[in-house]
């Protein structure tokens, strides 16, 4: 009788003890999850669509990847029209997004926050294969070419400030001096080296286009910014205060072991997603890793080793749920809790700041527009002080 009690209660034990598990790992997943990236001849919407069947056939969820060349209006589109759940983009760009740089000057803030790391996205300044241009210096001089990605606010601050610092000119030396040929998205920029409507275009050497432009009669050649030029770095960070100097090592062929740099892109969510599911998310990229890495390039970024390496230096606040998952799995620290917060509370700030002058601006009758002004002044006023997103040290 006392064999049969042991028996029943061990019984009795095993089933209680596998109702947390159970219950762990029970969750109704929404019946769809839309992911915003760029356009479909970049990087960020190739690999987003090497992993997203997967999810789908793991969760029973439609996966959907929606590109939107447009910064700004995948931005909006995210955002304010609600019309993702997720977003790939650059840091630059989120940067920019939050203090209302240039052309988000008079788009509504919304707080986002980091769901995972997507890649860390090689970029350089890239001329055809038979330029008369060699090196980077050699476009301090009168009459270059370089396209300008309108459709992209940190795009052209790269191009019209950041390049002419790095070899030495004031942004006003670059407009007397060369010729901006606008560009209205990414894949036109590109395309403007090749077809030689322009001698210099910004551009990713990981990007479908790129391949593109790699296989043309006259090739590609890559502007080396060389890691020792202090000076000149210290100039380009000073308009591109999130890029990260580094020696390219994957993309095309003719990228790899140029000195240049790297943006990288996120994958972020809205405060107002459901945190359970941002959990999933992020223990799903995590779990199953070994499975989508080899869908392409990029996802290979994608290892919690790539986002831990990110995290170090992160100037954004990462969301609760994923932030949960990584202390389950020992990657997330007391120290971390402390700089999240800060950075939570810096977005704060900015989007209370940025509210308050769109407030102010409507109050006053003055135009709300990234080029007016009056508008600019008041932004100005409201916003002085808060600090800039740079990069962590």
């Amino acid at each position: 009788m006392k064999k049969s009690f042991l028996v029943l209660l061990s019984g009795l034990l095993a089933i209680l003890t596998s109702i947390p598990a159970f219950a762990e790992e029970k969750f109704n997943w929404p019946p769809m999850l839309r992911v915003a990236t760029p356009s479909t001849q970049s990087g960020s919407f190739a690999s987003t669509n090497g992993w997203a069947p997967m999810l789908q056939e793991d969760t029973g969820m439609m996966v959907r990847v929606v590109p939107e060349d447009s910064e700004i209006r995948r931005y909006i589109r995210f955002t304010d029209g609600k019309e993702f759940e997720l977003v790939s983009t650059s840091i630059a760009e989120h940067a920019y997004a939050t203090m209302g740089r240039d052309g988000y000057a008079s788009i509504k803030p919304v707080a986002v926050r980091v769901v995972w790391h997507h890649n860390d996205t090689p970029w350089g300044f890239a001329v055809r294969g038979d330029s008369k241009y060699k090196t980077i210096y050699d476009l301090k001089q009168k009459g270059v070419r370089i396209a300008l990605s309108t459709q992209s606010p940190p795009m052209m601050k790269a191009v019209q400030e950041a390049l002419p610092a790095f070899i030495g000119w004031t942004k006003e030396e670059a407009a007397e001096n060369w010729t901006f040929v606008p560009v209205g998205s990414y894949a036109e920029g590109a395309r403007s080296i090749p077809e030689g409507k322009a001698d210099v275009a910004y551009v990713a050497p990981i990007s479908s286009i790129t391949q593109e432009m790699e296989s043309h009669p006259k090739g590609l050649r890559w502007l080396a910014m060389p890691l020792d030029d202090k000076k000149g770095w210290e100039g380009y960070l000073k308009h591109r205060p999130t890029a990260i100097p580094t020696t390219l090592d994957f993309g095309v062929k003719s990228a790899i072991g140029v000195d240049s740099l790297s943006s990288n892109f996120i994958y972020w969510t809205r405060t107002d997603i459901d945190q359970e599911m941002v959990y999933r998310l992020a223990k799903w990229f995590h779990e199953n890793f070994d499975e989508y890495k080899a869908t392409h390039g990029l996802a290979k970024r994608m290892s919690i080793e790539h986002f831990r390496k990110f995290l170090n230096h992160s100037p954004f606040p990462v969301a609760e749920g994923t932030v949960r998952y990584l202390k389950e799995i020992g990657q997330w620290t007391e120290k971390d809790d402390k700089w999240n917060e800060e950075m939570i509370q810096k977005m704060d700030q900015w989007i209370a700041a940025r509210n308050a002058a769109m407030k102010e601006a409507e109050s006053k009758g003055v135009k709300l527009h990234w080029q007016d002004e009056q508008y600019l002044e008041i932004l100005k006023k409201h916003t002085e002080g808060i600090p800039i997103y740079k990069t962590r040290l």
